[in-house]
């Protein structure tokens, strides 16, 4: 989870990863930062991302990520 952090963090500095659990609902994250961010998430922990993975409920918060990284390993 804290690697998760960091590498959230480098992509869209200034958003508390560690604390907010409504990333896209709040508008702290958009498309691009998504992509991004998936893109990192992939090469970082070997997972495939899919369209399919690509919600809200995925990606609203740290621990939403890290619960569909580890559902994706």
């Amino acid at each position: 989870m804290e690697k998760l952090i960091q590498i959230l963090t480098e992509c869209c500095p200034g958003i508390d990863f560690a604390n907010e659990t409504a990333l896209i609902d709040d508008g702290l994250i958009e498309s691009l930062d998504i992509v991004t961010i998936v893109s990192e998430l992939m090469d970082a922990f070997g997972v495939d991302i899919t369209v399919d993975d690509l919600t809200p409920e995925n990606f609203n918060s740290a621990e939403s990520m890290w619960d569909m990284i580890q559902r994706l390993k």
